[in-house]
């Protein structure tokens, strides 16, 4: 199946509606892009590369296998843990703040229209009711 042309104008880091509107997609890109070259960082590091090896052969294992609870994220945490791995998180400005919260406001408003009372009063809905 075809994923849906992009509603975003940036949909590199955006929200958008899976196609049956049952449920929706959080895209940020730079996230991936970041954790692959800080992976990669690490495994190109002689000091370092054993070590980033080893922690990906026991993630391979862990994905490959039956896993019990908390398995794969003390997996993940290793593989961050030897590569110095940054948190995966991103800065965004106010222009982008504003442009992903219309589009999560636009995501939420389809998701509960079955169950309106699921929404959450957005901030100006708040400030007006003092």
């Amino acid at each position: 199946m075809k994923n849906p042309e992009p509603t975003s104008s940036h949909p590199q880091m955006s929200f958008e509606l899976r196609s049956d509107h049952l449920a929706g997609y959080l895209r940020v890109d730079q996230i991936r892009t970041d954790t692959l070259t800080q992976l990669v960082a690490g495994w190109a590091d002689p000091d370092t590369r054993d070590d980033v090896i080893e922690a990906l052969d026991s993630l391979a294992a862990v994905v490959q296998g039956i896993r019990r609870e908390g398995e794969l994220d003390a997996a993940v945490e290793e593989i961050e843990g030897v590569a110095s791995m940054d948190t995966a998180r991103i800065e965004i400005d106010a222009r982008t703040s504003g442009r992903l919260l219309r589009e999560l406001d636009t995501m939420a408003h389809t998701l509960s229209r079955f169950n309106p009372k699921l929404l959450v009063p957005s901030h100006q809905q708040e400030g007006s009711a003092a």
